[in-house]
């Protein structure tokens, strides 16, 4: 059978799906940022190896089975450009806010639990249920990666040889207010950094960090100045 070939008013008429997909950013002026201290056992307070890493990611593998980690994209305006707010560690590695879920949690309660941990002023929802959970307006999944091995790079795909992936990673995408404070662990920087500077730059941001930009370009970006 052919294709129908729609005609010039048909292909010109935007879809309310396409008309649904827009982005509200505000100025990175309207944000308050802060620090607070680590809390005692927090996460990020000690200094974890990489052999570390591999031995506890193997035993919770072993307990639990595929490892779910959700993390927020959350994105301000600064000099009439989208930037996307980042995590820095020890000066080096970038990270998304977010985190791993806990066995058997939703991925929109996780999520806002671990952007609360890394964000909020009190910084102890990790663990209790709190109000700072509320706060948090959890959009669309924007992606999703897969990692076959524990030390292996991600793939926006499951590979066809990966039996059982040891990891799933999800990216949702955060409606901010207007205006709100961010207040992180004195052990991390959170930097707003241009969508332009982490285009395709996985050497410094990672795969994923560094795919953000393709990921929003279904969404039309609408910055709302001052």
């Amino acid at each position: 059978m052919g294709l129908e070939i729609m005609t010039d008013e048909a292909a010109a008429a935007p879809s309310p799906a396409a008309a649904a997909a827009r982005v509200e950013i505000y100025p990175l002026c309207r944000y308050y940022f802060g620090a607070r201290d680590v809390a005692a056992g927090g996460a990020g307070a000690g200094l974890e190896t990489a052999a570390d890493r591999a031995l506890r990611l193997k035993a919770n593998f072993a307990a639990h089975g595929l490892r779910t980690s959700v993390h927020g994209v959350l994105l301000v305006e600064l000099f009439d450009h989208p930037h996307v707010l980042l995590l820095q560690v020890r000066n080096s590695s970038f990270l998304l806010p977010g985190g791993r879920l806990r066995p058997g949690e939703q991925d929109v309660q996780g999520l806002k639990r671990k952007l609360s941990t890394k964000l909020s002023v009190a910084g102890h929802q990790d663990d209790k249920d709190g109000d700072g959970d509320d706060e948090w307006q959890i959009g669309e999944c924007i992606g999703m990666w897969w990692r076959s091995e524990f030390d292996a790079a991600p793939f926006p795909y499951l590979l066809p040889n990966a039996r059982a992936p040891k990891e799933c990673i999800k990216l949702f995408l955060i409606k901010l207010p207007v205006s709100r404070q961010f207040v992180v662990p004195r052990n991390m920087k959170l930097l707003a950094v241009p969508l332009s500077q982490i285009h395709d730059n996985a050497q410094v941001y990672g795969s994923i960090i560094a795919g953000i930009p393709n990921l929003l370009s279904k969404f039309s970006l609408n910055i709302i100045s001052d």
